[in-house]
């Protein structure tokens, strides 16, 4: 019974720190591209503006939408952004599924907020949301192949130097990858962490792979249909993922704290190790999405499934090919 208590409050803190954590830097992402284009830009603040805006807003059904299955699909976005969390650590915070998850959970599960919108998309009966979702749907086979690409490579790595659980999450913070690897083994591991970064945008949608919606040519693509209350909850969604997104990065490439290199007391070091995870957090995200949001223009759907399953892909199997290697000559 105490678990189960455990693991209900633990659930709402975290979706609540995932949610105010999301806005924030959502915000803060604003901020920084409007400073690099040489603009003021919004307010840290202006996510939450926004959402609080939106859920005042009345919620429009399309008339020839399936209306259960598109109020569905932005709670399920969300929920799944939420559950996501739950399995990745926080700072010197252990996940709070820890015990009941791994990296190829993970990996499946970051499908499930992309499935929403391709399902709120369809249920809307819109031509611009249904060459969205299809859009979606392609762009999302696109990456799950440089995505799987580093999960296996990863954990070969792990289970190669004689880690116990080379998938288990737990394992691959405890053990970092560039403790395990030599100079052919670091490049590969350097390859892996690029490939992540590049696949990140295209997890959230952000340009220049954000062909899902293209205001320019879908008028918002498979969001169109959306407003109100239903639309703020996809805002949060996008907020929620870019940290999950965020996180796993940290988990698998960069996952020391204060507290590893710096004795403190129990308090002093979570909050050493909370922030510290944040400034982490931030510089991924600046680097994947803020970053490669300024400095490309909009691909097109061809460009974007050969990126990923012809360059990212490749550059992925050779990231793999180099740490065996590694390990042989090792």
């Amino acid at each position: 019974m105490g678990n189960v208590l455990l693991i209900l409050f633990g659930t709402l803190a975290v979706a609540a720190f995932g949610i105010i954590t999301g806005l924030v830097f959502l915000g803060v992402d604003r901020i920084l591209v409007a400073r690099m284009q040489a603009r003021i830009g919004p307010p840290w603040q202006q996510p939450f503006f926004d959402f609080f805006k939106l859920m005042s807003k009345e919620n429009v059904i399309p008339r020839n939408s399936i209306p259960w299955l598109f109020n569905l699909a932005p709670l399920l976005a969300l929920a799944s952004s939420i559950v996501l969390l739950l399995y990745l650590p926080i700072g010197s915070f252990p996940a709070l599924l820890a015990a009941h998850g791994d990296l190829i959970l993970i990996v499946y599960l970051l499908i499930v907020p992309a499935l929403a919108m391709v399902v709120g998309g369809f249920a809307s009966s819109s031509p611009y949301a249904t060459i969205g979702a299809q859009r979606e749907m392609v762009t999302m086979i696109s990456y799950e192949l440089p995505l799987a690409t580093i999960a296996v490579a990863y954990a070969w790595k792990l289970g190669q130097a004689g880690v116990a659980h080379p998938f288990a999450l737990s394992s691959i913070t405890a053990n970092p990858i560039w403790g395990l690897v030599g100079p052919v083994g670091l490049a590969g591991a350097v390859l892996l962490l690029l490939v992540l970064i590049v696949v990140t945008p295209g997890e959230l949608s952000r340009i220049p792979f954000d062909t899902p919606e293209a205001e320019t040519e879908l008028a918002g693509g498979l969001l169109v249909e959306y407003s109100g209350r239903n639309f703020a909850l996809f805002y949060l969604a996008l907020g929620v993922k870019s940290i999950v997104m965020a996180a796993l990065v940290v988990a698998l490439f960069f996952p020391w704290n204060v507290s590893d290199f710096i004795a403190l007391p129990t308090v002093a070091a979570r909050i050493a190790d909370l922030a510290f995870w944040l400034l982490k957090i931030e510089v991924v995200i600046f680097f994947a999405a803020s970053l490669i949001r300024i400095s490309l223009a909009r691909l097109r759907i061809n460009h974007v499934v050969s990126l990923y399953w012809k360059y990212l892909g490749a550059v992925g199997f050779l990231a793999l090919a180099l740490l065996m290697i590694d390990g042989m000559i090792a």
